[in-house]
This record gives C-alpha cells, sequence and structure tokens, in this order.
C-alpha cells in the first residue's frame, strides 16, 4: 500500500473529484458515511457522542458523520471550533444539512463554552485534518487541551486534530489531539509510522473511501506501507521436482563464547525460512551447543576458541548473514573486513557486525552494493553519530541507503526497509511482544534465507520484515506480550508462511 504526503492526497482528492466524476459535497458525503458505518456497530446507541468540527473540510467530515448518528438514533452534540478561518463551501453545505435533520450546532468562540463531558463519553475530534500547516492557536488550542484533560474515548477523523502528517519536529504537542483511536481516510499517514506520534494517533486503522484507484495507480509514492497483499507474489513458488540443493546454501557467522544462542536462533530462522543448507560458521567453543540445539546445521568450526577470527572459504554459500553475538574483538573486525573485501555473495549485516562498522567508518566504503544492514535506532545512531529521531531519523537512514547504495532495514514497531533509490517500506506486523533478546537474530538468519534461495537483496529484506513480524504476531497468539521469546518467533516462521499464502491461518492450529 501507497503512502501519500498530504500534499500527494490532496491531488489524489482532485483527480477523483474530476475523473470519477464526483462533487467535493459528494465525496464528503462518502468518506463520511463510511467512517459512520465503520463506527456504528461499535457504537452503544445510548453513548453520548460529542463532535468537535473546525471550519475546513475536515470539520465538514465530522458534521456527516454527526448527522449520520444522530439520524441512527445517537444522542449527538455538535461544536464548531472557531479557528480565524473561513468556513469551506462543503463545511456551510454540511452545516445546513444538521441544520434541518434537527442539530443546532454551538460555535465555540471563546474557551468559556467548552461543554461539560463526562469520561463516559465520546469525542469525536474532525477540527483540523491533513490540510494544517502550523500548530493551532487561540481558541482551537485550548479545546484540544480541554479534549485531552476530559478523560473521554477520543476518536479522530482522518488525522488527529495538531499532529502533522509527516514531520513533527517542529510541532507543539501541546496543542494535538491524544486519540484513543484514529480512523484514517484510505492511506496510513507517514506520521503513523514514527514512535513519537504514537500518544497522539492511539490505536489507529485505514478505511477505503474509494479515491479514484487508476489515480492511485499510477501516482508515484516514496512511501509504502508492506501488507500481505504485497508480500505474497514475491514469495517464490516450491516445485515437485527441487531439492536441497535448488534453495541455496546460507552461511551463518556468528556467535562468540557465551554467545551461542544468537548463531543458533539466526541459523535456526534460515533454516525454517527455506534455505536448502546451512552452515554456522562459531568458534570452537560454540560448536557442541549449536549442534546439539540444531542438528539440521552443519559447523564450520573456527580456530578461536572464544571469538571468530578466521574467515572461511565462501565458494560453497549462496549468501551470508554476519553479527549475531559476534563481539567486537580486532580479529573479529578484521573477519568482517575480508568479507567485505572477498565476497561476491549477498550479504545481511546485523549487531556487532554494524558495531564493528560504527568504530571503522572505512567499512562502510567497500560495502558491496546492495548488502542489506539491518541495526536498532542506537545502532543506527552509532553508525551516523546523529541523536535524531522519528522523521529527521527516516531522512538520515534514506540519506545512509543511497550514499552506501545498501538497503538499510531500521527495526521498530513499524521496521522500515530503506532502499538505495530513496524508497522506503514500513512494516505493518510485528507486536510489542518481540521487544525481546534474540530477535533481531531470528531476523537476521530469516533475511540471510532468503537470500540464498535466491530472492533479490530488495525482496529479501521486505519480505523477511513482513514475515518476522507476522511470526511474532502468531507466537502472541499463543502467549503474550509478557512472554514471547526470540525462540517462539523462529517456531512460528511455518505458520507465517503459511498465514501469508493462504490469508487465513485458523485451519492450522
Amino acid at each position: 500500500m501507497k503512502i501519500f504526503t498530504s500534499a500527494e492526497i490532496r491531488e489524489i482528492d482532485a483527480a477523483t473529484i474530476r475523473l470519477e466524476p464526483v462533487t467535493p459535497a459528494g465525496l464528503m458525503e462518502r468518506a463520511g458515511t463510511i467512517f459512520f458505518q465503520r463506527l456504528k456497530d461499535t457504537l452503544s446507541p445510548e453513548k453520548k457522542i460529542n463532535v468537535f468540527s473546525g471550519p475546513g473540510n475536515n470539520g465538514g467530515d465530522g458534521l456527516v458523520i454527526a448527522r449520520l448518528l444522530f439520524e441512527e438514533g445517537h444522542p449527538v452534540r455538535v461544536f464548531i471550533v472557531e479557528t480565524g478561518s473561513a468556513h469551506s463551501n462543503e463545511f456551510r453545505l454540511n452545516a445546513d444539512r444538521l441544520e434541518r435533520a434537527g442539530i443546532s450546532p454551538v460555535t465555540l468562540a471563546d474557551t468559556e463554552q467548552f461543554p461539560v463531558i463526562a469520561r463516559d463519553e465520546v469525542i469525536i475530534d474532525a477540527i483540523f485534518g491533513t490540510g494544517l500547516s502550523k500548530p493551532p492557536a487561540g481558541v482551537a488550542a485550548e479545546v484540544i487541551r480541554r479534549i485531552n484533560k476530559s478523560g473521554a474515548y477520543i476518536i479522530s477523523v482522518d488525522v488527529p486534530s495538531g499532529l502533522f502528517c509527516e514531520d513533527n519536529s517542529g510541532a507543539d504537542r501541546d496543542v494535538m489531539v491524544r486519540a484513543s483511536q484514529t480512523i484514517t481516510f484510505q492511506f496510513p499517514k507517514l506520521a503513523f509510522m514514527f514512535a513519537g506520534n504514537e500518544e497522539q494517533a492511539g490505536k489507529w486503522e485505514v478505511i477505503d473511501i474509494g479515491l479514484h484507484p487508476g489515480t492511485i495507480s499510477e501516482k508515484p509514492s516514496a512511501y509504502h506501507y508492506i501488507l500481505r497483499e504485497g508480500v505474497r507474489p514475491l514469495l517464490q513458488k516450491r516445485r515437485k521436482f527441487d531439492h536441497k540443493g535448488t534453495f541455496g546454501h546460507a552461511l551463518i557467522i556468528a556467535g562468540r563464547y557465551g554467545k551461542a544462542g544468537a548463531a543458533t536462533l539466526s541459523a535456526g530462522a534460515a533454516l525454517r525460512t527455506g534455505a536448502g543448507l546451512v552452515t554456522v560458521h562459531t568458534p570452537a567453543s560454540a560448536v557442541l551447543a549449536i549442534q546439539a540445539a540444531l542438528p539440521e546445521a552443519m559447523v564450520s568450526p573456527d580456530q578461536g576458541s572464544g571469538n571468530v577470527t578466521e574467515l572461511p572459504d565462501l565458494a560453497p554459500y549462496d549468501a551470508a548473514g554476519a553479527g549475531p553475538g559476534l563481539g567486537t574483538d580486532p580479529d573479529t573486525a578484521n573477519v568482517l573486513r575480508r568479507l567485505l573485501e572477498t565476497t561476491s555473495i549477498p550479504l545481511v549485516l546485523d549487531a556487532d557486525a554494524i558495531n564493528i562498522m560504527a568504530q571503522d567508518k572505512e567499512l562502510l566504503e567497500i560495502m558491496p552494493p546492495n548488502t542489506i544492514l539491518t541495526p536498532h535506532p542506537g545502532e543506527f545512531r552509532r553508525l551516523t553519530g546523529s541523536d535524531s529521531i522519528d522523521y529527521r531519523l527516516m531522512e538520515e537512514q534514506i540519506a545512509f541507503a543511497a550514499k552506501y547504495k545498501c538497503i538499510l532495514v531500521l527495526k521498530g514497531a513499524h521496521t522500515s526497509v530503506a532502499m538505495p533509490e530513496g524508497t522506503v517500506y514500513f512494516n505493518s506486523t510485528g507486536n510489542p511482544g518481540m521487544a525481546t533478546g534474540g530477535s533481531g537474530d531470528v531476523l537476521t538468519g530469516m533475511i540471510a534465507s532468503l537470500l540464498a534461495q535466491g530472492y533479490e537483496p530488495a525482496d529479501a529484506a521486505v519480505a523477511g520484515v513482513y514475515l518476522h513480524g507476522l511470526a511474532g504476531d502468531v507466537a502472541l497468539r499463543i502467549h503474550s506480550e509478557e512472554s514471547v521469546i526470540a525462540g517462539d518467533i523462529l517456531m512460528n516462521i511455518g505458520r507465517a508462511f503459511r498465514e501469508t499464502h493462504f490469508n487465513s491461518f485458523s485451519m492450522y492450529l
């Protein structure tokens, strides 16, 4: 699914009005009706609803929703927040329709008119939408503060009022609605992908309001949201006469004394993701632990007893993953350098491989094109020396991928995959239960496996990230956010594949 900027969404709206054709008021009625249909089955008939509308088209959407809820029998109050801007034509049209339906809105020209709202009531926030270009001020700002203090359940229309759709680094969070739930039109908003905006967006979902499909298809976007429908076509089909040689040989360079588990998780994930053969190159001290835990994997013992000190012959391998549990010993750093200098196979680098590169930035310059890096934000900041967050961190991620011609997977709640040409893919799967040691080791093995099977690096990164998160989601159904461990993610990779192939997993439980 494409993620468009607020300016691009306005262009798509205009194209829909021009090409469908539909009037602006007709499109507003459609959006409000679909929003109402999403709400009506979840709100009990006696629930008191307070709709706060601004003077623009987001406010007009709110008026449509208020009228439809009132006609359905819900007790509804409507408050029009004066912001100093003129009322749009569609707003005025829907204000008249609301009056004819039997609701007289209350205009909030000063904060003394703010109503008393009980904690068991619902607030629908439709004050500002995607067109907001500066922080709310005056009466609107104070209304937003009082909405947040009300304790009521807050549902934002399209985007929480005060939240910019892209970059909020200069925004005033004191005057942003903190939504319990956001129901957004047609596309996720880029701002929803960033941790700093979680308190504002709340639990969000996308509803399809029927914007022109041809325009959406043809219009390019730098940002995408990874869904099952986009991943399924990437997955290779297996044929009857395929054999283990068909599916590649993955090399995992991982582990040190006391860190055999990282190597085991990574190699196990490579096997569960479908590699025909998996070999772990690891110190002698980790060999027995890995062979006991993972008899399906082969082991290439390093001469070093405590850490990796030599690079194995790469000839037998189709792809390599390096970094889990490696440590940053100078001998190990030399192994990574030789790997980058000599390899002709696809690479995925994680954890200590990235930490070694952060200590020796020259290694970035010799990194083969389309190498996949999978840092968490702390590791990425070590690479860049930056302390940026959210949108600015994404900008640095994009610049880094372009500069070093690599694929940079920045792990998080919506793990993002930045391609060398500037495209970014945000993941839709995963949950807080995956915030546990070893989860990243599993991802490294999964991506290395896909690379060994012949997937293009971009496809391996996108599919690997999605399947990894989905395996975590399946694990959550069985366990809880507190109890999921990396081994649970590993053991549910197969179920994640099945769910991706077949839509529903319930038949396989």
